[in-house]
């Protein structure tokens, strides 16, 4: 009776009953990859109709192209891009069907579980770049990086903000191309009365999700100036994201999803970790910048303390030897000749020592003058101190239009500076010439900004065994002025030429800049720029 009962069931369960019913998709695939048949659950799947899925394109690989092998356990993933709706991820298995090489494939989604792990890992590794220390736009960059493929988003912005609200960087992106100006042309959307819902999530504190925002955006003649720049990869939802830190809003990661792409709550809570990786990136920025602060203070009082331990005490000397001859000057009695030439030289050695000390020190003090001064100021005091110590003719010629190179970053200043000072000091050791000519300029716009300086001598050039110089005590070689250009993704190049001298060039890309607004001198409606600031400092 009950072997009866099962082959009663078995009957109405057939085979085809199974394939129509299953939860996975199965479908049997020619060797060029086409579909020949596929369940219900296959065309789901693959967001296919029953009637033209024979001789469609499979997301699976051609026969002996590198698919999975035959086998229960060896399986694979395959990636779908259906007619419409989101990108899809297939694990799946072969078996061979026919001699012809028809087989067939049973295949799951796997999107969600394989997009958390990517989640996961773009976590990790943003913690982990953090923790690297590296430069922030770096940092910042690969962050943008790690959020649009874990999500395989369309693009990403991860945009700072100064102290003072005034002031947008453009610091991190990914998926879009470039664009010259990129803040010049959100200010002209801004003034044309264009949304920027970035604001909002910046000043609210909280995130901002706008369903189809892309076309909101390319049918509003307000945002006219960034179509363009916006219109590829195509895209659909937004969101904006502050980065927070101790509760107040560093900046903004700004998300566009991929057409088919919508944004749940696993996706925000994503975002949210991500932007927090971000805010510990620029927080420890800041940090950094307040150590380097720090430093520099103490190392103004340990000039001092050198200042009184040994110049002071040597000018003291000299001022008791100088009274001493003039103590002498006003006797009747013959001037003993050779005590006096004995004065002299010990004025002379003194006077030698404390120039020794107070050179080294200004050298200590560039930093700080360059802080104080700015940069075209530190390399024109650089050029000058040269000049009279070495004889050589040291020429800056600066091209900053807009007056960008006080902006950058202190560290960035103080690195530039750094560079161009060593291979001032290579020329004037090594290149037996008497002429250094120092160039620096920022050229282009947006995140086409570039610094380049150039360091040019009319020496005998050096030969490639010595196109390394070593470094001397105070100083570094051609390998660390490297690293301080790998700093900020730059580059480092000499060229040198027996006949005509050395050229060192240095060219360092910019992160774009929104720039501050025009004082107020009159009774006048803001500008766009004001407008933007004012709203920064909003809460």
């Amino acid at each position: 009776m009950v072997r009866d009962a099962g082959m009663e069931r078995a009957r109405r369960f057939d085979a085809g009953t199974l394939l129509e019913r299953t939860p996975d998709g199965l479908a049997v695939i020619d060797p060029d990859g086409r579909f020949v048949q596929a369940n219900p659950a296959a065309l789901s799947l693959c967001g296919l109709d029953a009637a033209g899925v024979a001789g469609a394109p499979s997301p699976f690989p051609r026969r002996g192209s590198g698919e999975a092998q035959e086998g229960v356990a060896a399986e694979a993933v395959a990636v779908w891009e259906p007619p419409s709706g989101p990108r899809r991820e297939f694990a799946y298995r072969v078996r061979e069907l026919t001699a012809r090489g028809d087989r067939i494939v049973a295949f799951r989604d796997v999107t969600e579980s394989r997009r958390h792990q990517r989640r996961l890992a773009a976590i990790a590794s943003a913690a982990g770049r953090v923790a690297a220390k590296r430069s922030l736009s770096s940092t910042l960059d690969a962050l943008a990086k790690e959020v649009l493929e874990a999500d395989a988003l369309a693009g990403v912005q991860i945009v700072t903000v100064n102290v003072t609200r005034e002031r947008f960087q453009l610091m991190g992106t990914a998926g879009f191309g470039q664009a010259a100006g990129f803040f010049d042309l959100l200010v002209e959307c801004l003034d044309a009365g264009a949304d920027l819902r970035m604001i909002d999530a910046f000043t609210s504190r909280r995130p901002v999700v706008v369903p189809h925002r892309y076309e909101m955006i390319m049918s509003d003649p307000a945002w006219k100036p960034l179509q363009d720049y916006m219109r590829h990869p195509e895209w659909d939802w937004f969101a904006s994201v502050p980065l927070m830190v101790r509760g107040e809003p560093v900046g903004i990661l700004n998300a566009f999803y991929a057409p088919g792409q919508e944004i749940g709550s696993t996706a925000l809570d994503f975002l949210l970790a991500m932007a927090e990786q971000a805010a510990q990136a620029v927080h420890y920025a800041a940090l950094l910048e307040r150590e380097r602060e720090v430093a520099r203070r103490e190392e103004r009082q340990r000039l001092a303390r050198d200042l009184h331990d040994s110049v002071v005490q040597q000018v003291f000397s000299m001022g008791m030897q100088v009274k001493s001859l003039a103590m002498l000057s006003g006797r009747d009695t013959v001037v003993d000749s050779a005590y006096v030439m004995r004065v002299a030289e010990e004025l002379g050695h003194i006077s030698k020592a404390v120039l020794g000390d107070l050179r080294a020190m200004v050298t200590d003090l560039h930093p700080t003058a360059l802080a104080d001064q700015g940069l075209p100021a530190a390399l024109a005091a650089l050029a000058e101190s040269t000049m009279g110590r070495t004889g050589f003719d040291v020429r800056v010629s600066i091209s900053d239009p807009r007056d960008e190179l006080d902006d950058l970053e202190t560290e960035l200043r103080e690195d530039v500076y750094r560079v161009i000072a060593e291979a001032l000091h290579n020329s004037v050791k090594h290149s037996h010439g008497s002429r250094v000519t120092i160039t620096v300029g920022v050229t282009g716009r947006g995140a086409q900004r570039r610094l380049t300086a150039e360091v040019a001598d009319d020496g005998r050039g050096m030969p490639a065994r010595t196109a390394d110089p070593p470094a001397d005590d105070g100083g570094f070689g051609m390998t660390a002025m490297r690293e301080r250009a790998g700093r900020w993704a730059g580059e480092l190049t000499t060229s040198s030429d027996p006949a005509g001298g050395t050229v060192v060039r240095l060219v360092l890309p910019l992160p774009a800049a929104l720039p501050a607004a025009p004082p107020t001198a009159v009774a006048r409606r803001p500008t766009a720029h004001e407008r933007l600031s004012e709203r920064l400092r909003t809460p």
